[in-house]
């Protein structure tokens, strides 16, 4: 089960690594596995609807069982499909990188984390950073 603890220590270390990496202003948002909302900041300065951009990075990512920089290559690879999946989730689906799953040791889902502010291969990593800080396992594709 991905706590509350585990979410805090999520997010409280996505933006650090962030600010140590100087990354534009993020935004992290928390999800498990049901895809409810466990945790979310975003950073002073963070662009416009960041929020959402994050949201739908992890949603997505929870409503396909696949980490955000995969469902985009789905998305280039079969593009009908996709379209019709994107359609079955209502839309909430950001199809670059930055929605990474989180899981448990024994390999479970627990949730995933949406990054959004900076470039989208950073947005990941600052998700994984913070997934590992939690002492869960992060899987980005």
């Amino acid at each position: 089960m991905l706590t509350l603890a585990n979410a805090q220590a999520i997010t409280a270390t996505a933006l650090a690594h962030g600010r140590a990496n100087a990354m534009k202003p993020l935004c992290v948002v928390v999800l498990d596995a049901r895809g409810a909302v466990i945790a979310a900041l975003t950073e002073d300065g963070s662009a416009l609807r960041r929020y959402e951009i994050a949201h739908g990075k992890a949603m997505g990512a929870v409503s396909f069982g696949l980490p955000s920089r995969t469902i985009g290559q789905m998305a280039i690879d079969r593009p009908h499909f996709f379209a019709g999946a994107v359609q079955a989730v209502g839309g909430q689906v950001v199809p670059v990188p930055g929605g990474v799953l989180i899981r448990d040791a024994s390999g479970a889902l627990l949730g995933a984390v949406g990054v959004s502010g900076d470039t989208s291969d950073n947005d990941e990593a600052a998700a994984k950073a913070g997934i590992a800080a939690a002492g869960l396992v992060a899987d980005a594709g």
